[in-house]
């Protein structure tokens, strides 16, 4: 078949990928959709089941590090677009172990946009190449009680997850005024819902919870985060990629804000009620905090309100409750993602604290 796309995805086996991935295979049947990913400790093939036939969908186990192995993928595929999804983003393990984030964040997205450079100059002007880089808000560092991150704050990262990521997105833009590729960028705010990896704060809490096992927070709980599921995120990804203006950046918001104390509470609370069987919150437990732990995000995203039309439509109240019940009915999903090497990581995060 011919198709009128050939859209690389790269890290769509992690939590967002593969939830863009389900959204975007069924809605565009003219568009192949390259899965690139290497297949770390989260990422997980099993959550693509229900588009692993799907005649415009192929996977290609690649790390990004490799530019052999990628510029094989390019000349065989030759794409169109890419979506840039594939990074290691988890903040505590940046502090412990920075190499891995160095090499994929930075190396990786550069790997990608000298093979995008060189498919866009081989190319006529009439066959375009569009590359979306997908960042996170954290590059903006942390905010005080007021105010909002946007799309011209000043960069300010604080772990060696965000410089990384801070790092990523300047490149990015510098092959846009460089070498005129066209690029977009979104910063988003915090993801959750399905498929995401248990390290992360809300399917941590809800398997310890349903487990009788303690809720570890960090500091006094009150770190702010502005939440964003995941579905949202998949459909503002969607219209940037295919509406977003070249070079331009748009900030990706819940418009959620929630103290992480609260949060937690809040998942004990609707845990109580869909199982009963005690009261959750008794198992909060304070840990020390984590160095440089940012204390307030929030986004502004009126930019790309007013351009494309994009609002979140779930609320967070709806999305907490959908999300614990898909762990809640996904459990074997959730332990297989357990394995010693998690165990190890946990025990050093919060049982060593």
């Amino acid at each position: 078949m011919e198709y009128k796309q050939r859209i690389i995805i790269t890290g769509g086996a992690g939590f967002i990928g593969s939830n863009l991935l389900l959204y975007l295979v069924p809605k565009y049947s003219d568009t192949l959709f390259i899965n690139i990913d290497c297949l770390t400790y989260a990422g997980n093939l099993s959550n693509l089941k229900a588009i692993e036939s799907a005649d415009n969908y192929v996977f290609e186990r690649i790390n990004i590090c490799d530019y052999t192995a990628l510029e094989d993928c390019f000349n065989r595929h030759q794409p169109t677009g890419l979506i840039h999804l594939a990074a290691e983003s988890h903040v505590d393990r940046s502090i412990t172990g920075p190499t891995a984030f160095i090499e994929t964040n930075i190396i990786g997205t550069f790997n990608l946009l000298e093979l995008s450079r060189r498919i866009m100059e081989k190319r006529r002007a009439d066959v375009p190449f569009r590359f979306h880089h997908v960042s996170t808000d954290e590059v903006f560092g942390s905010l005080g009680e007021t105010g909002y991150f946007t799309e011209e704050t000043p960069y300010n990262p604080n772990s060696p997850y965000s410089a990384s990521k801070a790092s990523s997105d300047h490149l990015v833009r510098s092959y846009h005024k460089t070498y005129g590729l066209d690029v977009v960028t979104t910063n988003c705010s915090n993801n959750y819902g399905p498929y995401q990896f248990p390290e992360k704060l809300i399917p941590l809490m809800i398997r310890n919870a349903r487990n009788g096992i303690a809720l570890p927070v960090y500091g006094d709980g009150r770190h702010v985060r502005d939440w964003l599921y995941v579905e949202d995120h998949c459909r503002a990804i969607d219209l940037v990629f295919h509406d977003g203006r070249a070079g331009e950046t748009y900030n990706i918001g819940g418009h959620n804000e929630v103290e992480n104390i609260e949060l937690v509470r809040l998942i004990c609370k609707s845990m109580d009620e869909l199982l009963g069987e005690g009261t959750r919150s008794e198992l909060i437990t304070y840990v020390n905090d984590r160095p440089g732990h940012d204390r307030r995000y929030a986004i502004d995203a009126t930019k790309i309100k007013h351009e494309l039309g994009w609002t979140p439509s779930v609320t967070f109240e709806e999305g907490i409750l959908r999300t614990i019940k898909w762990y809640l009915e996904n459990e074997e999903w959730l332990e297989n993602c357990i394995s010693g090497q998690y165990q190890e990581y946990y025990e050093e995060m919060y049982d060593k604290r």
